[in-house]
């Protein structure tokens, strides 16, 4: 899979989940300037229009070993300079070790991975708790049967 597929499920796996809501997805916006002064273009962009609550999403797929590994330490730190939310999306088997320790245990990333049909699966719950706390959308991410009832 390459980069601009994987953005693309990603994308189309928060329109088909998420438009009910109300939230509007977009692809490769430019969003000022990144932290070594170049224009920056985020791949997902995400906007609710009624508040106009939004969030960047920057989508690292990685299938094979190769040289990502070296961008996600820099694709991390941008992400943290923006004025708004933001997160990197990543998937794909070909991360070193230490690359996804830094990946799972950081609070700007979350792992997404949808299947075919794109619909809500254990791969695709880090996705929908930070799009939950970032609109506000408990309902879609704590289920009823877990409501306590004195």
């Amino acid at each position: 899979m390459t980069g601009h597929v994987y953005r693309d499920q990603i994308a189309a796996y928060i329109h088909q989940e998420f438009a009910q809501y109300g939230l509007v997805v977009y692809t490769e916006v430019s969003l000022g300037k990144t932290i070594i002064g170049k224009a920056r273009r985020v791949d997902v962009f995400v906007v609710r229009e009624q508040d106009q609550r939004a969030i960047a999403l920057e989508c690292k797929y990685q299938g094979v070993k190769g040289t990502t590994d070296e961008k996600i330490s820099y694709a991390l730190h941008d992400l943290g300079a923006l004025r708004i939310p933001a997160c990197l999306v990543y998937a794909g088997e070909g991360w070193s070790k230490g690359i996804l320790h830094t990946l799972e245990a950081s609070s700007l990333a979350c792992y997404c991975l949808p299947d075919a049909a794109l619909g809500r699966t254990k791969e695709t719950h880090e996705l929908d708790h930070v799009l939950a706390a970032t609109f506000s959308l408990w309902t879609m991410v704590i289920p009823k049967s877990r409501r306590f009832r004195p």
